[in-house]
């Protein structure tokens, strides 16, 4: 791997032409704009036109509709999303031709090595939230960063940001062990738990890639301190905790019933007072892990409190969508059991008369192996209705289906397609409730037609 990223630092060198396939995607966009600063000729290609590819056009830089081999005419290497694979038109093309090929992740791991600080932030659940927060401490210490989050954040109008400053921020994911092309000089563990399965054996192996992640951190490993399986994952490393716990580096005390608000010490020492605008105790995680990021690179604890004053939470993260006859409707990420509990305990504590979950499971394999947490999480909600499941990369080899969770959860409703859920939705919503369409796939879109 390192030899790898090696090879491409030669490439990316001003005035060389690079091809990037798939680049209206999240992290690939502000990839493109990132080496395109660097001096670099940069052209893409792209299956569908976006706001994205649009924003790249208006920026100069060439995108293709299509993938064609003959978009890659000039290029000296290529780097691709995860999704492209080696079928795709312009990948083969590449092998034939003898172009090299290289994987987005360690584009990044070579575009980071030319900063300062780097701040990785990892974890199963969390990273979108905590990068985003992270994002607001950066701005407000000016310390002019690039960033790269998973998610749509409104600061920055976007889900990246090319600044020119000593800082990168990344949002950094362990699927496919891609992280593990980056080089934190500080790496953030939010939590471990049981993912992506389709890729890891079992949770010993995921933990054996956050390790791994840790040991490449220059300067610092900030983890969290009340997680056993991040404890377990990285036990003989120097770490700094965070966490509520009373042995933890960075704590969170004096939180309120809603936990937004609570007091961080460091070291023993009062940092800041947070006031919060998100609700739950995950998001009381988030914001220490950002609070603890922001103390051991030197940032005022009044700066970094003061920042997330204005956080209202990054798209899709318990983002308010709008008022349906008297109830209200938010949608939400969260596609893991564990994602699921923290999301239904924090709306819980806003005391919402009844709990109405939309939930469309993410990917067969996911739902297959966690299939039994699913249905515990799910039946903490007042009504369940559940959507297909959403296939993602996959296809259903696993012969499961939303059914098979609506034959375990008395009273779940299940709908075959996403207008099915609007209509169910429409019919059910009262004064009063809460309704959350949940899941990483394209669930908001029936939470937004019933908005209108």
């Amino acid at each position: 791997m390192e030899n790898r990223i090696e090879a491409l630092k030669k490439f990316l060198s001003p005035g060389n032409h690079v091809h990037l396939v798939g680049i209206g995607g999240v992290s690939m966009r502000p990839l493109g704009l990132v080496l395109q600063g660097m001096g670099l000729h940069i052209t893409g290609s792209d299956m569908n036109s976006s706001v994205s590819t649009d924003e790249l056009i208006a920026k100069g830089i060439h995108v293709e509709i299509g993938h064609r081999a003959e978009n890659i005419h000039g290029a000296c290497c290529i780097i691709r999303t995860a999704a492209a694979h080696n079928d795709n038109p312009e990948i083969a093309a590449a092998r034939v031709l003898g172009i090299p090929v290289f994987e987005r992740a360690q584009a990044w791991g070579v575009i980071m090595q030319s900063y300062r600080h780097a701040v990785c932030v990892s974890g199963t659940h969390g990273k979108t939230t905590t990068t985003s927060m992270l994002a607001h401490v950066l701005m407000a210490a000016e310390t002019d960063p690039t960033v790269m989050i998973g998610g749509f954040l409104p600061l920055l109008g976007a889900g990246h940001r090319v600044g020119n400053g000593d800082t990168i921020l990344l949002e950094s994911c362990e699927y496919c062990d891609s992280f593990l092309n980056f080089f934190p000089s500080l790496a953030i563990i939010l939590n471990i738990e049981a993912d992506h399965l389709d890729y890891f054996k079992d949770l010993q192996q995921i933990q054996g890639s956050f390790r791994q992640f840790a040991a490449l951190a220059t300067d610092h490993i900030l983890v969290n301190g009340d997680d056993f399986n991040t404890l377990q994952a990285v036990e003989g490393l120097q770490v700094t905790t965070f966490g509520l716990g009373a042995n933890n580096c960075v704590r969170g005390v004096n939180p309120s019933g809603d936990w937004r608000q609570l007091d961080v010490q460091c070291n023993g020492e009062f940092y800041c007072h947070l006031e919060l605008s998100v609700l739950g105790k995950h998001n009381a995680l988030n914001a220490l892990a950002a609070m603890g990021a922001a103390w051991l690179m030197g940032i005022d604890g009044a700066v970094a409190a003061q920042s997330l004053e204005s956080f209202r939470g990054a798209d899709r993260r318990m983002q308010y969508k709008g008022r349906f006859n008297g109830a209200e409707i938010y949608d939400d990420y969260a596609h893991h059991p564990g994602e699921l509990a923290a999301t239904i305990e924090a709306v819980r504590s806003a005391g919402a008369q009844r709990l109405v979950v939309a939930f469309q499971p993410h990917t067969y394999t996911r739902t297959k192996a966690l299939f039994d947490d699913f249905v515990t999480e799910l039946k903490k909600a007042d009504v369940v209705v559940l959507a297909e499941i959403y296939a993602a990369r996959e296809r259903n080899t696993v012969g499961i289906s939303s059914r098979d969770l609506q034959a375990q959860i008395p009273g779940a409703i299940y709908c075959e397609t996403l207008p099915e859920v609007t209509a169910c939705l429409k019919e059910i919503a009262r004064p009063g409730d809460m309704i959350l369409t949940i899941g990483a796939g394209d669930i908001y879109r029936a939470g937004e037609a019933l908005l209108k």
